[in-house]
């Protein structure tokens, strides 16, 4: 990850120092806080905007970043060749790996980024802990919108910049337990991997599925220092649990799946939307066959209003989109809607653009996104999907709710 202070030259554009509330400000030709023209003057040249991005690309979770920097690539790309626009969009991703203790100095690289007026991400849930008041508290707010961070109460800290578009934890492990509870499982091992994201949904998880009268049984596992899986896989495999969950990461779920087929256990494996992805499939083999996932995402290999997008992905990157790349994607073009609409009235500031995203009801090909006062999206508009792994490759199932 570069740590370096990205600034733009006073040849481009001058870092702008208003505020939402109405403070002095430096004009360029581009605007304030990231419209920059072409030429560098303020002629009829074409506006150049940038988007940030922030999530894991390195490191042992990178695949769900690598997967969103993606998908909101593909929709730049696509929005910047159609011709549709006045201006042109870029994406600056700042590579946090994930970790909350690294995530800040990446933040830094985009708050101070004149050019940037937004951002996608925080990927993750524990980084955005670190992160988000940082973003929200910057002199103006930078706009910002997750693709995929989930923990359950990002909603709750007031945070006027913040915007997520899929279900959150208490959302997915809710449903997830209900799932559970409704085909058969009576006694349920719940495991954690110590990080925001795994505890929140483990917790969810297991408080629903004592509510429907499941026997439940804890256990928690620090998923960054973590390689030997197998005293907690004979625990569980020793518990009499007909089912485990597991609230965690993909690599870390790749090493528990192996560790619970050396142990014999033969209940059913569930994890989250933190574990649904090619790195899980990969390493763990043979031993994710089987394996369930919970993930308030969009299986764009099969879903109807997702097969161009799906197609270029291919076309693009050589693979198949996966967690959180039509998420990503949506996001992007969001943002890009938000721009467009507050061009308007003028060069995008990231007050301009805030406000813009506040008043969307834009369609995208995973959902509908308006967003409610607190950033989450309006409650009926969100679904939970159930995948399942099945020689090598996961399926979806569909609707959670209407699952078998």
């Amino acid at each position: 990850m570069t740590t370096t202070v990205v600034l733009a030259t006073a040849a481009a554009v001058a870092l702008a120092g208003c505020s939402s509330s109405g403070g002095s400000k430096k004009k360029s030709g581009g605007g304030l806080n990231g419209g920059s023209s072409s030429s560098g003057s303020s002629g009829g040249a074409a506006q150049n905007y940038t988007i940030g991005f922030i999530g894991a690309l390195s490191g042992s979770n990178a695949q769900l970043g690598i997967n969103e920097r993606n998908g909101a690539q593909l929709a730049i790309d696509q929005a910047n060749a159609s011709g549709k626009y006045k201006f042109k969009v870029t994406l600056l991703p700042a590579d946090s790996e994930g970790d909350p203790a690294k995530a800040p100095a990446a933040a830094t690289q985009l708050i101070s980024n004149a050019k940037v007026i937004g951002v996608i991400g925080p990927a993750f849930s524990g980084e955005s802990k670190a992160v988000d008041p940082s973003f929200c508290k910057a002199s103006p707010p930078m706009p910002i919108v997750t693709a995929s961070a989930s923990e359950g109460d990002l909603q709750s800290k007031g945070y006027t910049c913040w915007h997520r578009i899929i279900p959150n934890d208490n959302v997915e492990g809710t449903q997830g337990a209900d799932w559970l509870a409704r085909t058969g499982s009576k006694n349920v091992f719940v495991l954690d991997d110590q990080s925001a994201y795994g505890q929140g949904v483990a917790g969810t998880m297991g408080s629903e599925l004592k509510k429907k009268g499941v026997k439940v049984q804890t256990g928690s596992i620090n998923g960054m220092t973590t390689t030997n899986y197998r005293p907690i896989a004979q625990k569980i495999a020793n518990s009499g649990a007909d089912a485990v969950f597991y609230g965690g990461y993909d690599a870390q779920a790749a090493l528990l799946a192996k560790a619970l087929t050396g142990a014999g256990f033969k209940g059913r494996r569930v994890t989250g939307n933190g574990g649904k992805s090619s790195i899980f499939t990969k390493n763990a083999g043979t031993a994710g066959n089987g394996w369930y996932f919970t993930c308030g995402c969009q299986d764009a290999t099969v879903a109807p209003g997702a097969k161009a997008f799906a197609a270029a992905y291919q076309a693009k990157f050589k693979t198949a989109p996966s967690t959180y790349s039509p998420e990503a994607f949506d996001v992007a073009n969001l943002f890009i809607d938000s721009i467009n609409k507050a061009s308007s009235s003028g060069p995008v500031t990231r007050t301009s653009l805030l406000t813009a995203l506040n008043a969307e009801n834009y369609k995208g090909i995973t959902t509908t996104i308006k967003f409610q006062s607190n950033g989450e999206v309006e409650a009926s508009n969100l679904v939970v999907n159930l995948f399942r792994q099945e020689s090598g490759v996961i399926k979806g199932l569909g609707d959670i709710n209407q699952a078998k």
